[in-house]
């Protein structure tokens, strides 16, 4: 398999017309957890760096959380007026373990745009192809069956070993706040939700992902 199927997929036509898109949804709707992912996709902000980045600007304190105070302020930044019982109501939906605070990995699934069943299907076919071990979670040592490191520009000019290719690789899918060198089925879903986001139909997004991936 060649370094290129492990490029993002996409174009910037295509994040584009992805924001167009987002701009013209927003006075379509009045759901307030629609409208918060519509004016993230308005910003380009639709895959899991941008909306770390979103997070990041969220997060006062740095605390890798978000306080009540901390999401409202966030809201009010992305043109969420919205009254305290209102918010209150949203943040439960991001709160998903109840703890009083939101962490970064609810936050990207609750905004994480919705795929049809095709496209999480196809998304798995390319998971289960890396994940040689079946344990549900992809490593290094996964990849060593289906990615020739050795074509890769920094090893062949000698500024990374083998297993610094492989670990680029998967920081490309892990989590912004758990790099572990390991991408988990929900890690590689939010990754792709990111890119889905910006191609129109089913079709495409299946063709892209098996010239992606060889499936």
């Amino acid at each position: 398999m060649s370094t290129s199927a492990f490029q993002m997929p996409g174009t910037a036509r295509h994040d584009r017309e992805m924001a167009i898109q987002a701009k013209r949804n927003l006075s379509k709707t009045t759901d307030p957890v629609e409208r918060l992912r519509l004016q993230c996709l308005a910003r380009g902000s639709a895959g899991i760096k941008g909306l770390s980045r979103v997070f990041r600007i969220m997060d006062d304190d740095n605390s890798r959380t978000l306080d009540f105070k901390e999401f409202v302020k966030g809201l009010n930044d992305y043109a969420m007026m919205i009254d305290k019982e209102e918010a209150q109501e949203i943040f439960r939906i991001f709160d998903k373990d109840g703890s009083g605070t939101i962490d970064f990995d609810e936050f990207l699934v609750t905004l994480r745009p919705p795929m049809s069943n095709a496209r999480k299907e196809i998304i798995m076919q390319a998971f289960r192809k890396l994940d040689k071990t079946g344990d549900g979670v992809i490593t290094i040592e996964d990849l060593r069956g289906v990615y020739n490191a050795k074509h890769h520009p920094k090893y062949q000019n000698g500024d990374w070993t083998e297993d610094q290719v492989f670990r680029a690789f998967l920081d490309n899918f892990d989590s912004p706040y758990d790099k572990d060198g390991k991408v988990t089925t929900e890690e590689f879903m939010n990754y792709y939700a990111g890119v889905s986001a910006s191609i129109d139909t089913d079709v495409y997004f299946i063709i892209m992902m098996k010239n992606a991936w060889k499936l």
